[in-house]
């Protein structure tokens, strides 16, 4: 429960409401009376943590919150509920809206808190819905005309998650007092505002940061795949009613969906890389090297709580398993290089093996060249693939040890193996058959092998995975996803600039048509976070305008939907990927969008 008090007089009123709370709650009140305020425990039975911050008299009840996002105090939790006094004494005077300020708040207070059913109705409303984002009093969601003198602030913010404002059908909670699905408060933490985006008080009632606020929350929330309804809109708790129960802190939630990014271990040297790119060379040297080649982009990528790691280190794997685990992550699927019986970059998975991480793993033979551009193509090749020395029946013998492994990550018990480049390798079904006889023998048991749906130019397949001998197929954007062009005058890209940017919000509403439309039965679908690979090809990358949480977490939800129905075993989603930094594919924390990313996978996870 997050409290804004300005007016210290009004305080009595919400503790006194927020009596009604049924479960354990923790409330952050953030003081701009310059009064002192304090609250008697005895009259909240369920209240659990309490903090009350002073802060200054700027940005209304916004600024406040944004810090409360900021400093990451809102990232434990899933539901919140914000309110704030205000008198509001304007309305009064305001021909289309009806009542006094004080009645106002009286209505929005008592539609939001009011009596224990009226909440466990709004908790039951979240906990059966991973669509509604945002509940208000009745009348309180407003629409276009009510945009006063906001949209070019609103659209100037909404610039910094690289978000078009396209239309002007905006829904807003008026009055800034809602309970609201917590992703879509701790996703601010990506505008990174400050004190200095917010205007001196002066009694504004228009045109203010805190105004444009007010309207860019409805809209992201709107952007997140997410609804805002009113109070009376939703159903009325029963006795027999008890999904409202699992927001009780000492519930065990298990996650929805199988979630399992994409793991990148080249962070770490090897004698190779270094012969081929200087001493000590991992990811983090092209990475770090980057430059913006437009305004605002997000260049170089920089890591958050994690730092330049080295993969070598136990205790950055342990923070990683831990990450990964709290956002409902259910394994990872690590890239393995394999080349005619030579592995590189094998360490992290090998170190897996031995460390005692419960987070389970599976494994995608990257089996592309590598080649000085970083492309896979069949030039500038350093190390590539040769099926004719040695067959890749022989891949299944080097990687049994992982596959036997109790953690190794299954399907109906079946050990999941997937293939980037399935045309690439001689007489697949032959090697896929041998592969399945080999686990049997060894001790592996079944496996459940996957073709990744890359485009034909990559060696991806058209056929039904079934006729080759595959169990199905799993998508990997951007490949075989829409690529949406980009004028590099729109994003003011520099001349020198010969590569391409694409639409990553055109390439999200496609795909998730794609989903809504259904998914062949043997079909795991794919995300991407964001592609941009300026790291590798600083004048000539391939770039998606437009990735940011909001976005990611409206495609995230379509692919949970798409897989909703089936059996829990099967209902996987992968995400492209956890710590491809040199492509921008980043799941885990950086700089520029802390763990927002992470947190969107937890709200339709663990939500």
């Amino acid at each position: 429960m997050v409290v804004h008090v300005y007016y210290a007089d009004l305080l009595d009123e919400i503790l006194r409401q927020l009596a009604a709370i049924p479960v354990a709650f923790d409330l952050i009140i953030t003081n701009a009376s310059a009064q002192t305020i304090s609250v008697d425990r005895g009259r909240l039975p369920h209240l659990s943590g309490l903090a009350i911050l002073e802060v200054d008299n700027h940005g209304r009840d916004i600024w406040p919150l944004v810090q409360v996002v900021n400093a990451g105090l809102l990232d434990p939790y899933q539901l919140v509920l914000k309110v704030h006094t205000k008198r509001s004494e304007w309305r009064a005077g305001h021909a289309e809206l009806s009542g006094t300020g004080d009645q106002w708040r009286g209505q929005l207070l008592d539609s939001l808190l009011g009596d224990v059913v009226n909440v466990a109705s709004i908790l039951n409303a979240f906990a059966t819905s991973s669509r509604l984002g945002l509940v208000t009093a009745e009348g309180s969601v407003l629409g276009p005309e009510f945009w006063g003198d906001n949209q070019n602030v609103t659209a100037s913010l909404l610039r910094r998650l690289e978000l078009e404002l396209s239309q002007p059908d905006i829904r807003f909670a008026a009055g800034s007092m809602y309970w609201i699905r917590g992703f879509l408060l701790q996703g601010l933490r990506a505008l990174n505002l400050s004190a200095a985006d917010f205007e001196p008080e002066m009694g504004q009632v228009n045109a203010t940061t805190a105004h444009a606020m007010e309207r860019l929350i409805g809209i992201v929330t709107r952007e997140a795949g997410c609804t805002l309804e009113e109070q009376p809109t939703l159903s009325r708790v029963t006795p027999a009613d008890t999904d409202w129960q699992r927001f009780e802190v000492d519930r065990t939630l298990r996650p929805r969906v199988r979630i399992v990014p994409f793991y990148l271990p080249q962070f770490h040297p090897i004698p190779e890389n270094d012969r081929w790119w200087g001493t000590g060379f991992t990811e983090w040297t092209n990475v770090a090297a980057a430059k913006p080649v437009y305004l605002g982009q997000d260049q170089p990528k920089l890591p958050g709580d994690l730092g330049y790691y080295d993969l070598r280190v136990p205790e950055t794997v342990a923070l990683q398993t831990a990450m990964a685990e709290a956002a409902g992550i259910e394994g990872f699927m690590y890239y393995h290089y394999w080349f005619a019986g030579k592995q590189l970059l094998e360490r992290p998975i090998l170190d897996r093996l031995a460390g005692d991480a419960k987070l389970p793993f599976c494994l995608m033979w990257a089996n592309e060249n590598w080649t000085r551009r970083w492309d896979g193509r069949e030039s500038d090749i350093l190390m590539g693939q040769r099926y004719s020395e040695v067959p890749a029946t022989r891949f299944i013998e080097d990687v049994m040890p992982i596959l036997r492994d109790p953690r190794y990550l299954r399907v109906e018990g079946r050990a999941v193996l997937s293939i980037y480049r399935p045309a690439q390798i001689p007489d697949l079904s032959a090697v896929i058959a041998s592969w399945r006889e080999a686990a049997r023998s060894g001790g592996v048991g079944e496996l459940f092998i996957l073709m990744v749906d890359v485009v034909k130019e990559f060696h991806g397949i058209d056929e039904t995975p079934s006729s080759i001998g595959f169990d199905g197929s799993l998508g990997f954007p951007p490949h075989n996803a829409l690529w949406d062009w980009v004028s590099h005058q729109h994003v003011g890209a520099e001349p020198c600039f010969s590569g391409n940017i694409l639409s990553y919000r055109a390439m999200v509403d496609h795909a998730a048509g794609r989903l809504n439309a259904g998914l062949p039965e043997h079909y795991f679908p794919g995300i991407m976070v964001n592609f941009d690979n300026t790291a590798r090809r600083q004048s000539s990358p391939d770039i998606w305008y437009g990735s940011n949480p909001y976005t990611f977490r409206r495609w995230l939800a379509a692919a949970v939907t798409a897989v909703a129905h089936r059996e829990p075993n099967q209902r996987i989603v992968f995400v492209n990927a956890w710590n491809e930094w040199a492509e921008g594919a980043v799941l885990e924390p950086s700089v520029r969008f802390g763990s927002t990313y992470l947190l969107a996978v937890r709200d339709l996870s663990l939500g």
